[in-house]
């Protein structure tokens, strides 16, 4: 009897194919600046004018502009899918 020897190749760890794609290297990208620009829009909006920053405002802002980024790029029309 002859066996032929199975060769199988170590696969990738989940962060490496999750990001190897291009759409979601450019999802992450826009979903930290949309968290920067909430926090800058915040900031100079209420923020500014105020001594001490509630975390619970700050936290909003950043999860709001995280989630318009996230929108911006996985959105049908920025897939050319209108």
């Amino acid at each position: 009897m002859e066996f032929k020897k199975l060769e199988v190749e170590q696969e990738r760890g989940l962060f490496k194919r999750l990001f190897n794609s291009k759409q979601a290297r450019r999802s992450l990208i826009a979903v930290l600046t949309g968290a920067a620009l909430g926090f800058l829009y915040y900031y100079f909006t209420e923020g500014k004018h105020m001594d001490v920053l509630p975390a619970g405002d700050i936290i909003k802002s950043i999860l709001l502009g995280g989630f318009f980024g996230f929108f911006i790029t996985n959105s049908p029309c920025a897939r050319g899918r209108c």
